[in-house]
């Protein structure tokens, strides 16, 4: 997206976020300043009288409907009521609903998604925090324990993210072939790299101790660390997938880093304090790894309009070339070995 192009976006996203201040009881001089802009734009809403925030979430159009949204919410705010996890509390506007639709004045615009949650206060963690991270794999099973037990409504709607979802043919966030600086040498080292992938989680399986309701982007920057705890936040990609796909999630946009290995050791120590994890399961770790970053190499180019896919760009493609090296150079060439681990 050009600049003028996304200058535009801008204008008419503060515009809308504007106007979805009156969904809710907010006071009236209460000010809208934009935050983030990726999949959703993120406002933070600030009363100068009291100091009182709100974080506003304005959803990207096609995404989810607003019963997924809905499903959403439902399961945040039980992990929150049931002592789970701490996640942001949605706030019901004026209409008594957590969803709201709003329009700007522009007729051609179309309606959009609102959602109010109250702020939380905490910092996002460092990369290289091996407690943070033992931390944060006893939070995600804390969360994975809930899913399991928690009866969903029947209206619960939530993405699948599987190997079809993710990097077969119906991708969620476009194929990893349009990512940014992807050669023909490229395209041909991810494709051979994405059949291991694909043939070893055929073979690891979808029951049900392995394949569930995740969170889906337990990156660094959904989590904010206040004191001894750490909060989990933004749940729009939450849905039904691998348990371990939110390990590799935790490593997100900086997989090749030297430090990664220990970080994942971490987290699994901390995961065995509330779950079993097999010596199987930990060892499929680095395929979902490399499923993980080539989904992001995909995320990349589909909203290269974003400052994220921007300062990620044709280097984030470049690094992943040794990770698929590494990767391939620990697999028989016509096999799939369960029996070493990969890193």
């Amino acid at each position: 997206m050009d600049e003028p192009a996304l200058d535009q976006q801008l204008k008419r996203l503060q515009a809308l976020a504007e106007r979805a201040r009156g969904c809710y009881r907010l006071p009236p001089n209460a000010t809208v300043t934009l935050v983030n802009l990726s999949e959703n734009a993120t406002f933070r809403v600030d009363d100068p009288a009291s100091s009182q925030r709100w974080a506003l979430r304005v959803h990207r159009e096609g995404y989810h409907s607003k019963e997924g949204i809905e499903s959403e919410l439902a399961w945040l705010t039980a992990l929150r009521d049931d002592g789970a996890v701490i996640t942001p509390r949605p706030v019901k506007g004026t209409d008594g609903e957590f969803v709201q639709v709003v329009v700007t004045d522009r007729t051609a615009e179309r309606p959009r998604h609102v959602v109010l949650f109250e702020w939380e206060t905490g910092i996002e963690p460092p990369e290289n925090d091996a407690p943070v991270f033992e931390i944060l794999g006893e939070t995600t099973a804390r969360m994975h324990a809930h899913a399991a037990a928690w009866r969903r409504p029947d209206w619960f709607e939530r993405h699948t993210w599987d190997f079809e979802t993710s990097l077969g043919d119906r991708p969620h966030w476009g194929s990893w072939r349009n990512g940014i600086g992807v050669t023909p040498n490229k395209e041909h080292l991810f494709a051979r790299t994405v059949d291991i992938i694909r043939r070893r989680l055929e073979r690891f399986g979808k029951t049900p101790d392995r394949f569930g309701l995740i969170h889906g982007d337990m990156r660094l920057a959904n989590l904010l660390v206040d004191g001894a705890t750490v909060k989990v936040i933004d749940f729009d990609d939450c849905g039904f997938g691998w348990h371990l796909y939110d390990c590799a999630t935790a490593v997100s946009f900086f997989e090749h880093k030297p430090e990664v290995p220990n970080l994942i050791s971490a987290w699994v120590r901390g995961y065995r304090r509330r779950l079993t994890l097999t010596s199987e399961e930990e060892l499929e770790i680095p395929t979902f790894v490399m499923l993980r970053r080539l989904v992001l190499v995909a995320w990349i180019g589909s909203h290269s309009e974003t400052d994220l896919a921007k300062s990620m760009g044709e280097r984030y493609t470049n690094d992943t070339v040794s990770l698929c090296d590494a990767f391939l150079s620990r697999l028989p060439e016509t096999k799939v070995d369960h029996s070493q681990p990969l890193y």
